[in-house]
Order: C-alpha cells, then structure tokens, then sequence
C-alpha cells in the first residue's frame, strides 16, 4: 500500500497581500464596534510594524509610542527585544483601538489586544481566534486567497524590500539571517 505524499519539509512561496488587499480587510472590520475596532488595530500592528502574531498580542501600552510611530517588542522569536516603526496610516489605527480601550476601562496593567466582555476583562486574546476573525474580515471583503496573520507579515515586508534594502527589511521583521528574507525580494 502507497501513501499519499506528505508535506513535511516542503517549502511554499510567502502568502503576499497587495496593500488593496489589506485596505479591504481592514474596511470589512467594523469601525463602530469594540471588537472591530480592536482587530482592526491588530491587524494595523502586524502589517504596520510587520510583527508576528504573538509579537503584537504580547504588546502592553508602554510598547507603543503612537507619536513616534515605533513598537517595541520585547521578546520577540529567540527572546530578541527590537524598536520598529510603524508606518503612520496603521499607527492611526492602532492608535484609535488604545483610545477605545482606555474608554472600556482597560488599564495599562492588561495587553494592549485584551478581551473586554465580562468575566473576561484583561484576558489575552488567544492566536486561534485572531486567526478566524482575520479569515472571516478577508471574506467580507471578498478576497479568495487564504488570509491569515504571518500573510500580514509577508506583505509588510515585500513592501520595502522592493527597494532592495534587505538589511532594513531584516532588522524590521527581527530575522537573524538576512538569507532567510531574501524571499521577498523576488
């Protein structure tokens, strides 16, 4: 009996979003709910900064600087601490969800991506429902390729690597390695 080939150890082509891509997810987020406003200043953080999933739910307010347009994340992959920019559009956005936080009483004590209903306050939000809440906006806005959190990553960084400054776009995503960033530069 054969078995069917497997994936393991197989490498895929980054998922790139165009940036009208990414307006159209943040469009399909409410801009008058709680929760929509919240993912929308996630997915600002990931595409904005280029961070990881975990990157930006790990986040506390004293991380951002909306002035400055910079994150710090403080234990990104291999517990490496980094300062990014963030581009000025998604800083907007991110810092439109810090204002409603600090309206639904969330301090500076609870993650900047924090749940707010009952019972619940202050809790973390878990990466599996970033991943269905992201998924379920990217139908809304009618896009048909699978979208999920590192996609935003990838199109953050497959924005300045087109300048060809891979060193830059390197120390962004918080890489070791410049080879392993080089993929964004075809």
């Amino acid at each position: 009996m054969t078995h069917p080939p497997t994936n393991k150890g197989a490498t895929f082509a980054p998922t790139v979003l165009t940036p009208v891509q990414v307006s159209a997810v943040l469009a399909a987020c409410s801009t008058r709910s709680s929760s929509g406003v919240r993912l929308r200043g996630l997915i600002a953080a990931m595409y904005g900064a280029g961070l990881r999933v975990q990157e930006a739910l790990d986040l506390r307010p004293a991380d951002l600087d909306v002035t400055g347009c910079q994150v710090t994340v403080r234990a990104g992959k291999g517990g490496r601490r980094r300062v990014v920019s963030i581009d000025p559009q998604s800083c907007a956005l991110l810092s439109t969800w810090l204002e409603r936080r600090r309206a639904l009483g969330l301090t500076g004590r609870y993650p900047v991506f924090a749940a707010y209903s009952a019972g619940v306050v202050g809790t973390p939000l878990d990466q599996r429902y970033v991943r269905r809440a992201l998924a379920k906006a990217a139908v809304r806005a009618g896009i048909e390729q699978r979208v999920h959190p590192h996609a935003l990553r990838h199109s953050h960084a497959a924005r300045p690597a087109k300048g060809g400054r891979i060193d830059l776009v390197s120390k962004q995503l918080g890489r070791a390695r410049l080879d392993t960033t080089q993929t964004y530069l075809s």
